[in-house]
C-alpha cells in the first residue's frame, strides 16, 4: 500500500472526492486491527462525507466481515442463493458464471437507490469490495441525499414535510430485475411487503436532513396515486442526480467503498456483461427505524 508498517491503521488521511460527496481514505489497511479510536474516525468520516474509497485493499472473506462488524450486526441479504457459501454475510455481485449458474447478482440496478429502503428498519451502509472488474464500463455512481434536500426549491421543501413514501421490493424485483435473476419465491416475497419511509428522514448521527427516496423501489407517496407520485419521485431523483452532488467510482481490482445509505443513492452503470467479467463482495450494516425530518 506504499505505507510503512508503523504508520498503518494509525493516522488516516481523508481527501475529499468531490465538494458534495465522498472522500478518499489512506494509511490504512482493512485487513489489520484496528483500535476503536481509529475506527471512530472512519465512522465520523462516513457520516460526513457519505462515502468512503479505501483503496489497494486485500481481503480474505473473514477479513471482510470482521472490518465490517465494526459498524454493527450485518444483514443476510433476501436474495440468499446470492451470498458467498459458508459467509451468509456477503453478498456477491457478479456476472460470472461457474457450472451453469450465476455465482452472484447480476444485472444490477440501473436506478438510483438506497439499499434495503424497502425494509422497515433499512440498512446502515454497506462495505463494497471489488475482487474483478471490467477495463472499460462498470461504474459505480453516487450522489449525496443531503447536497440534494439542501439545494430543493422551499416550495418542493415544504411539500415534502411530512409526507411518506412507499417502498415496495417486489413490485420493483418483478418489472425490473426478475428477467435476469428469475422468479422470487413466495417465501421471498413474504419477507418483503411494502413498507412506509419518510420522503426526508433526519439523519440519526449528525441531524442533518436528506431526501429518502429510491427510483427503483418508491412506488408511491403514501395516501397518493402511482402515476402522480412517479412523476414527483422522477423530478426529485433528477434533481438529486445531478452533476455537481454526483461522484461516478471507476473501479480497480482492491478498491473497498463504504456508504451511508441514510444519505447517498447509488446505481450500477453499464458494462459488457457477456463478455467482461465483475465480481463484487458487499456486506450490509443493519440499521435502524428511520425518523422523520420535522
Amino acid at each position: 500500500m506504499g505505507v510503512t508498517a508503523p504508520e498503518v491503521n494509525t493516522h488516516p488521511i481523508f481527501t475529499p472526492l468531490k465538494p458534495a460527496i465522498g472522500a478518499r481514505v489512506d494509511g490504512i489497511d482493512l485487513s489489520q486491527p484496528m483500535s476503536d479510536t481509529v475506527f471512530s474516525k472512519i465512522r465520523a468520516a462516513m457520516v460526513e462525507y457519505g462515502l468512503l474509497l479505501l483503496p489497494d485493499q486485500t481481503l480474505t472473506p473473514e477479513q471482510h466481515i470482521a472490518f465490517s462488524r465494526h459498524f454493527g450486526e450485518l444483514e443476510d441479504h433476501v436474495l440468499s442463493n446470492f451470498c458467498l457459501p459458508g459467509h451468509s454475510e456477503i453478498f456477491v455481485v457478479s456476472n460470472i458464471t461457474e457450472n451453469g449458474r450465476h455465482i452472484g447478482a447480476h444485472g444490477g440496478s440501473k436506478f438510483f437507490h438506497s439499499d434495503l429502503s424497502y425494509l422497515a428498519e433499512p440498512s446502515l451502509g454497506s462495505v463494497f469490495y471489488c475482487l474483478e472488474c471490467p477495463d472499460e464500463g462498470g461504474e459505480t455512481a453516487f450522489a449525496s441525499m443531503f447536497a440534494a434536500y439542501d439545494a430543493l426549491p422551499e416550495t418542493r421543501k415544504r411539500w415534502l414535510q411530512g409526507r411518506n413514501v412507499v417502498n415496495d421490493y417486489v413490485w420493483n424485483y418483478e418489472r425490473n430485475l426478475q428477467q435476469k435473476r428469475g422468479p422470487l419465491s413466495e417465501a421471498q416475497k413474504a419477507k418483503t411487503p411494502p413498507v412506509v419511509q419518510p420522503a426526508v428522514l433526519r439523519h440519526p448521527e449528525n441531524g442533518r436532513k436528506a431526501l429518502y427516496v429510491s427510483d427503483n423501489v418508491s412506488r408511491c407517496f403514501e395516501g397518493m396515486g402511482e402515476t402522480e407520485s412517479r412523476k414527483i419521485i422522477e423530478e426529485l431523483t433528477a434533481f438529486a442526480t445531478q452533476p455537481a452532488f454526483v461522484y461516478t467510482h471507476k473501479w480497480t481490482p482492491g478498491d473497498v467503498l463504504i456508504w451511508d445509505n441514510r444519505s447517498t443513492v447509488h446505481k450500477a452503470c453499464p458494462y459488457d456483461e457477456e463478455g467482461t467479467r465483475r465480481r463484487m463482495h458487499r456486506t450490509t450494516i443493519c440499521g435502524e427505524r428511520l425518523v422523520a425530518a420535522e
